[in-house]
């Protein structure tokens, strides 16, 4: 699969519950896309702007900064309108590939599924942070949430310590967004070796891009 002459930038979110390897997983990616010829920009969300990375540190490192679910949905898409304007929608007008880290999908599946905030309304508010730009794939890494946790250890972050019951209907979430979107959100077991998810990941990129570009 070698790139079209033309410069059309894509972009292709990795998300899941933590400890499925989305970081590792986002890498090997970058490596095998750009073996065939992309110009990748590689981002997290949230993070990448020093306004993402601030909020970041706020939302997920500061346990005794008491947030409520609403003001924490609105935080987060904060920084990706950030992420948006300062990283994404440049590396697309240059015909680059973005993967990024978590997307809005996150929002939907933590702060709706998880958290209890209306679903629909996350991806109304969440489309107007973006100014429209989604990612056209998202590959949900999906793992059993008793191996995210064995994963993870002690490495809990605020939202990770919310528990095993909330985490679960986070990935309930995940998986019931990808059935009601399923050409745009792909699942793939997490519960592999790394190069099999990556094996995996490449054929759904590779399939995406075949019909794509």
């Amino acid at each position: 699969m070698q790139r079209s002459a033309q410069r059309v930038g894509c972009f292709i979110s990795i998300d899941g519950i933590d400890g499925a390897g989305k970081t590792t997983q986002q890498r090997l990616l970058a490596e095998w896309l750009e073996s065939q010829g992309w110009s990748v920009v590689c981002c997290r969300d949230p993070g990448s702007t020093a306004l993402g990375d601030q909020l970041r540190r706020l939302l997920l490192e500061q346990p005794g900064v008491s947030i409520s679910l609403l003001s924490e949905m609105f935080l987060y898409m904060a920084a990706r309108a950030q992420l948006i304007e300062e990283l994404i929608r440049p590396a697309l007008g240059e015909g680059r590939m973005v993967i990024c880290d978590r997307f809005l999908l996150a929002n939907v599946a933590y702060q709706g599924y998880g958290g209890g905030l209306d679903v629909e309304q996350l991806w109304q508010v969440g489309r107007i942070a973006v100014q429209g730009i989604l990612p056209q794939l998202t590959i949900v890494l999906d793992l059993p949430v008793p191996e995210g946790l064995r994963r993870r250890g002690e490495q809990q972050d605020r939202i990770e310590s919310r528990g095993a019951t909330f985490l679960e209907r986070v990935r309930q979430g995940y998986l019931t967004e990808a059935a009601r979107h399923p050409d745009s959100i792909r699942v793939v077991r997490a519960d592999q070796p790394v190069e099999a998810v990556a094996d995996q990941i490449r054929g759904q990129v590779s399939q995406f891009l075949s019909a794509t570009v």
